[in-house]
């Protein structure tokens, strides 16, 4: 909760905005092309952080049908973690956690080495991961976005403002 009010109250953090169904549809095709360019690719690291943002835009991508603006990833990860968790299981947000690491580890430092589990694992789930957001999207309600956005709401009454 203390990581959602930071993110409530800092520049490029959460912020509510008018769903845009145009925009989540956009971020899933980025999703897309993403994970076109993890199969593609020849370097580990190139795939790894490839994978990382397939999952990131379609995440993203349910955010716009929603309506909420972030800039920070961890950000929409821990919006994610803390209101969105009846659409997602705790191994998925356990997948996106290990795909964020590794991402970072992948493209800061060239000491660090992506283990070959984790490696397989997001090389393996991440449509699955992009496929479960689109369903997400598709099938997100009008009520079920009025219930986000006002858990939002109440989060951001708690937390001392921008």
């Amino acid at each position: 909760m203390k990581k959602l009010a930071w993110c409530l109250r800092t520049k490029n953090g959460i912020e509510l905005v008018e769903p845009n169904p145009n925009l989540a549809t956009a971020y899933l095709l980025k999703a897309e092309s993403s994970l076109e360019t993890a199969r593609l690719a020849k370097s580990k690291d190139w795939k790894i952080s490839a994978a990382y943002y397939a999952m990131y835009f379609s995440l993203y991508s349910i955010l716009m049908k929603i309506g909420i603006k972030c800039e920070i990833h961890t950000c929409t990860i821990t919006f994610a973690n803390e209101l969105l968790q009846e659409y997602f299981s705790k191994e998925q947000f356990e997948l996106l956690d290990e795909a964020f690491d590794a991402r970072q580890d992948a493209q800061y430092y060239v000491d660090r080495q992506i283990d070959d589990r984790v490696y397989a694992e997001l090389m393996a789930k991440t449509p699955h991961f992009i496929s479960h957001c689109r369903d997400i999207v598709l099938r997100m309600t009008e009520e079920a976005i009025r219930d986000v956005r006002e858990k939002l709401r109440k989060h951001a009454k708690k937390s001392p403002q921008r």
